[in-house]
């Protein structure tokens, strides 16, 4: 259960008031993949980080696990986060992933500031669909002499765990599904039922005379299956509840 390890060790450097350190005002997006390789480093578990558009961030070696890092600056966007380069799974060319979202100092004072707070899922709790597989496509033959190509390079908008969950925010959470039970040193604190949609998005299409995007939809054939989680924290943390906010239909 690497995640539960790992889990573990960044709670003990939020604790022990290791901060995160960026280059620069510059650094937007790796000084918290900087932090979580530090932590990474302190477990002895052997990984390698993947290059600047691979899938996850961090794959370990000799487990089938990867993890997928998202730092968010708070006050600021996390009810939902881009997905440039795959749609958020919990399964991905044969490894389990998780995600690890981070809020720090949207305006630190300096280029040193601590984690607010920290969330390790499952990627099931995201999407639970294993099925998918991303791909960019493109078609030639646009402009005046027909001689440019249109490439189409998707990003999802997926919800972070602060949009879907109440209790989690300046917390330390864990959420795995409900039989990945990580050990005697984790409390439940909360049980977590996500419910498949009635229906799925299945194609799209944009028009670009209109600039008009439309919609295929299919009928789910798993609507209503429940997919259950739960949220830990480590013994002697916060036993504030968590549970799945109320979303707008």
């Amino acid at each position: 259960m690497t995640y539960a390890t790992i889990f573990r060790h960044c709670i003990e450097a939020m604790n022990q008031r290791k901060l995160i350190v960026r280059e620069s005002a510059r650094d937007k997006e790796f000084h918290f993949q900087n932090w979580f390789e530090g932590r990474l480093e302190e477990t002895h578990l052997k990984y390698e980080r993947g290059g600047r558009n691979s899938y996850p961030d961090f794959r370990l070696v000799e487990h089938t696990d990867g993890y997928e890092i998202k730092g968010l600056a708070y006050p600021g966007r996390e009810v939902t986060y881009d997905c440039n380069s795959q749609a958020p799974s919990g399964y991905h060319n044969g490894r389990t992933v998780y995600y690890v979202f981070g809020r720090h100092p949207a305006q630190p004072d300096g280029n040193r500031y601590p984690l607010l707070d920290l969330v390790i899922c499952h990627g099931d709790f995201l999407n639970a669909d294993h099925e998918y597989v991303h791909g960019n496509k493109s078609i030639k033959g646009f402009g005046t002499y027909g001689d440019i190509m249109i490439r189409d390079r998707k990003m999802y908008v997926a919800p972070t765990p602060f949009g879907l969950l109440d209790g989690v925010a300046h917390q330390r959470t864990l959420v795995v599904p409900e039989s990945m039970g990580p050990g005697e040193e984790y409390v439940p604190v909360g049980d977590l039922v996500r419910i498949e949609a009635e229906r799925i998005l299945v194609a799209y299409s944009f028009d670009l005379r209109s600039s008009r995007l439309s919609a295929r939809w299919a009928s789910n054939p798993a609507t209503g299956r429940r997919h259950r989680f739960r949220a830990y924290r480590l013994a002697g943390d916060s036993d504030e509840s968590v549970s799945l906010r109320q979303m707008a239909s």
